[in-house]
């Protein structure tokens, strides 16, 4: 299936220092790769983004958002649609942030600061209100845990994007490189060659990454440890339990429990 893209609405004024965009992207649709003058975090309030930096593409959660800096080239869009809350920081205002792209934890507090400065935004700001917001959130942004890596994603338009949106949306599909090279229509060795060239990693290490990214989103969506190694296709508890521990160093049940004590801090 083919991607739609969405228009950037007409008229849009720098923000001063915050503003808030809310925006449903549908499924298969994407903003045309484009820069801002002034900085921008990429998030969604549900639903996955893919977002596409530096000739890098890669997929992020609601529990993750990207930082631009002003003038950075980028692409954003939505495989099976989201809630797009993205945040335009004037240079000002985010002088002290990164110089540099970031994917980095997005916390209870940040999201709920999202949601808040969204709901308020057309208000006018009489008792400095709206002003403690905005501070909080860029309190937020300086604090903010930077992440080793997202899921890595091919480039837009390429062959190998058919494999990864699959196997996205069915992770548990038990397809191998060789009924994938033949469905694409590409050697084993070719397809081998052009994911390491693409992606930056072999196809069964990214298959790998993808089951640690969805369990971790299943989890956090408060699927329990069996339901979610029964959708990403282990054949047993134990077997997700084992490969979990073995990417991350603890057990999915140890990893959530972290996150719970972390937030609370």
């Amino acid at each position: 299936m083919t991607w739609g893209t969405i228009e950037a609405p007409p008229g849009t004024l720098p923000p001063q220092p915050i503003t808030v965009r809310a925006q449903s992207i549908p499924a298969r649709h994407f903003f045309p790769e484009h820069a801002h003058h002034w900085n921008q975090m990429v998030y969604a309030i549900s639903g996955v983004l893919t977002v596409t930096v530096e000739g890098h593409s890669f997929v992020i959660s609601p529990e993750q958002a990207v930082w631009l800096p002003s003038g950075l080239l980028h692409r954003v869009g939505s495989l099976l649609g989201a809630e797009f809350r993205s945040l335009w920081i004037a240079d000002e205002a985010g002088r002290s942030l990164s110089a540099s792209p970031t994917v980095f934890s997005v916390t209870p507090l940040l999201k709920a600061l999202i949601v808040e400065v969204t709901a308020i935004e057309a208000e006018q700001d009489r008792d400095g209100y709206a002003s403690r917001v905005t501070e909080l959130i860029l309190d937020q942004l300086r604090r903010a845990r930077p992440l080793p890596g997202a899921l890595p994603w091919p480039r837009g338009g390429s062959v190998l994007t058919t494999l990864c949106e699959t196997l996205y949306a069915d992770p548990a599909d038990p397809r191998g490189p060789e009924a994938w090279s033949r469905e694409l229509g590409l050697s084993e060795r070719t397809l081998g060659r052009r994911f390491e060239a693409e992606v930056g990693m072999s196809l069964r290490s990214w298959r790998r990454r993808l089951r640690l990214f969805k369990a971790i989103e299943l989890m956090g969506g408060g699927l329990d440890v069996t339901r979610t190694a029964m959708e990403l296709g282990y054949g047993s508890t134990s077997a997700f339990v084992y490969a979990f521990r073995t990417e991350i160093g603890c057990s999915p049940q140890a990893y959530m429990r972290g996150r719970k004590v972390d937030r609370s801090k």
